[in-house]
């Protein structure tokens, strides 16, 4: 948490800030370690690291964010914040723009000039994204961790998949695979979509019975110690036809690609090319609508992004995913996707589920 911490200060050297007011809960839970859920701020000054929450997590903050001084509030927080500023002596205040509404800034304003506390509010983005970008060696055990929950919850439900289940049947059948197999619970809702719902890059599990000789979707995550996995597989029950065999390999041999030429110093944009090169030549281009990849960790969408507008350069540590798709509106659609980790200036992938071959 110290290394973090340091890295934030200088980060608010540059920045000319007294401090920064943090309230997205994946930077609060990375910073200090505390999980609070609905309530939790962090207030951090070049030599100050407070953390407030209210009565209901005074034991739970005590015990996950021991490095850190513990502000028991009660009441709201235009009564306490000012208070605490004005003790601080903090003159300029980052808060985190993506994060904070309109309303809040607005209502915090008003309480900070009727309380005569002359603290200028200064908008600030991605300056603890930036730290969690490149992940610690403790940080992709962890994640190395939820892909090898998620990699066996896939395999033991495509062992039980058969015709005639719903997407919805399928979906539950993989929550209750990410718990039997020691996950937190899920990174995110999965996606089940079969025949001409995989057309939908998110499609939403419905009643529809899955057939064979359809493409299936699966979008799935498993979490561990609060750090998420993303990985896609398309399968086909019974046997593939011509088109499916062709669409798939053309997703398959896009993904592994990628993954092979994805080098550190690339960025996001040339990451993203190296598969939509490929798709464009099959004859596909138009089918592949998103971005080859995001970042994931305490988030499961988070930086770096690989996209055609991304100039983000990748580096050593830094974890996303790799998932290139093709969606054809009334036929369906495939997408391949693995979490894969930086490291010695290559891409590689935490997942293992197997890939169909054809």
């Amino acid at each position: 948490m110290n290394k973090r911490l340091q890295k934030l200060r200088a980060a608010l050297e540059e920045k000319e800030l007294d401090g920064l007011l943090i309230t997205q809960g994946a930077n609060v839970r990375y910073l200090s370690g505390f999980d609070g859920g609905s309530d939790g701020y962090l207030i951090i000054t070049h030599k100050k690291a407070i953390l407030a929450t209210d009565s209901r997590y005074w034991e739970q903050a005590e015990r996950e964010a021991p490095v850190f001084e513990l502000l028991k509030t009660k009441g709201s927080y235009t009564e306490w914040f000012p208070k605490l500023l004005s003790k601080l002596h903090i003159k300029s205040l980052g808060f985190e723009g993506g994060n904070v509404t309109f309303e809040y800034h607005r209502t915090l304003k008003s309480a900070l000039k009727k309380g005569q506390i002359p603290v200028k509010l200064v908008s600030t983005e991605g300056l603890v994204e930036a730290i969690r970008m490149v992940k610690e060696p403790e940080e992709i055990e962890l994640m190395q961790k939820a892909a090898a929950i998620t990699d066996a919850a896939f395999e033991s439900v495509e062992n039980r998949m058969k015709a005639g289940m719903t997407e919805l049947q399928i979906a539950w059948e993989i929550e209750k695979a990410f718990h039997e197999n020691g996950s937190e619970g899920l990174a995110f809702p999965t996606i089940v979509g079969s025949g001409p719902n995989a057309a939908l890059p998110h499609a939403k599990p419905s009643y529809r019975p899955v057939q064979q000789g359809e493409t299936i979707v699966i979008d799935m995550g498993g979490k561990y110690q609060g750090y998420d996995n993303d990985i896609t597989r398309t399968i086909c029950l019974g046997k593939a036809d011509a088109k499916l065999k062709e669409v798939y390999n053309v997703v398959l041999e896009a993904q592994q690609t990628a993954v092979k030429q994805i080098k550190a110093g690339m960025t996001g944009k040339e990451a993203d090319s190296i598969a939509r090169e490929i798709i464009n030549k099959a004859g596909y281009g138009e089918a592949f609508g998103h971005s080859l990849g995001h970042g994931v960790g305490y988030q499961e969408h988070e930086q770096p992004y690989l996209s055609q507008s991304s100039k983000q350069k990748l580096a050593d540590g830094m974890v996303f995913t790799v998932e290139p798709g093709i969606y054809l509106t009334g036929w369906g659609g495939v997408r391949i996707e693995d979490t894969v980790v930086m490291e010695k200036g290559r891409a590689v992938p935490l997942n293992k589920a197997r890939k169909m071959k054809f």
